[in-house]
């Protein structure tokens, strides 16, 4: 108790004593009447800000983040991505983060080959940046049924986790796009599982968790057990409503898969 703060009762105080004190300091305060060694100023004071504190401590570790780190020319693996966001955002507790990886070729090779400005409100991902993830979606394009350089030299930044094994024991999946039926929509995922391999990551596929979607046979559609996917083309294609609902589904079905792991 700090001087100035009032009267400690004994074990052995009377009733009449306390009073006579409390008459000698010129206190008329006589609402403390338990033996509680706090003053009531004190514990209206310290008792909210600990509930303050814990809640928002709660709050900050409940919510999982998944990245969607992709690399897209022409838009579509993009916009596979925005719409896998959804469906991980509509998890509750766990929420999606949009990166792109860095471009590797000139400006000018880019305006020859026509391809669109990259969206400004999408960021560039660094190597270091991937530890804050709970778990990772890699999207990209094929080369002849591979994943694009850009993705590659992505991965080969990550030296420095791979040494230390910092992405050990994360969940990853991938989805991607080709340009024709037979140009890889499963060899560009399963030749990039290798890169989760070295690292220790966990690969999430998505099954035939899709339904009846996966059985679809009137219409033509990207994507397979290992991953969404779309079908680009010539690059005027545009992604079908099938091929975008099960970008949507890998998502909401990684957020769960995360959010099982998290609760182990």
């Amino acid at each position: 108790m700090g001087k100035g703060s009032g009267c400690v009762p004994s074990k052995k105080k009377h009733p009449s004593s306390t009073e006579d004190a409390a008459r000698h300091r010129g206190s008329t305060t006589t609402i403390i009447t338990n033996n509680a060694p706090i003053a009531v100023d004190e514990e209206i004071h310290e008792t909210p800000t600990a509930t303050v504190n814990s809640t928002n401590t709660q709050s900050v570790t409940a919510m999982l983040k998944v990245f969607i780190v992709f690399y897209s020319m022409y838009g579509h693996v993009e916009k596979l991505a925005k719409r896998m966001k959804k469906g991980v955002d509509g998890v509750d507790g766990v929420e999606a983060v949009l990166y792109r990886v860095p471009e590797t070729l000139p400006a000018d090779v880019l305006e020859h080959m026509k391809a669109p400005p990259k969206d400004s409100e999408v960021p560039e991902i660094k190597a270091a940046e991937l530890v804050e993830a709970d778990g990772v979606l890699f999207g990209f394009p094929t080369r002849y049924g591979c994943m694009a350089a850009q993705m590659k030299a992505f991965f080969d930044s990550t030296g420095q986790l791979w040494k230390e094994q910092t992405l050990a024991g994360k969940p990853a999946g991938f989805f991607v796009s080709t340009g024709t039926q037979g140009g890889g929509q499963e060899t560009t995922a399963w030749t990039a599982i290798t890169q989760l391999a070295h690292h220790g990551m966990l690969f999430v596929p998505i099954g035939y968790t899709f339904g009846a979607g996966m059985f679809t046979m009137d219409s033509i559609r990207g994507g397979s057990p290992y991953g969404a996917g779309v079908y680009a083309g010539d690059g005027t294609r545009e992604p079908t409503e099938t091929e975008l609902a099960l970008a949507e589904h890998q998502g909401k079905y990684m957020a769960g898969v995360i959010k099982r792991l998290s609760q182990a």
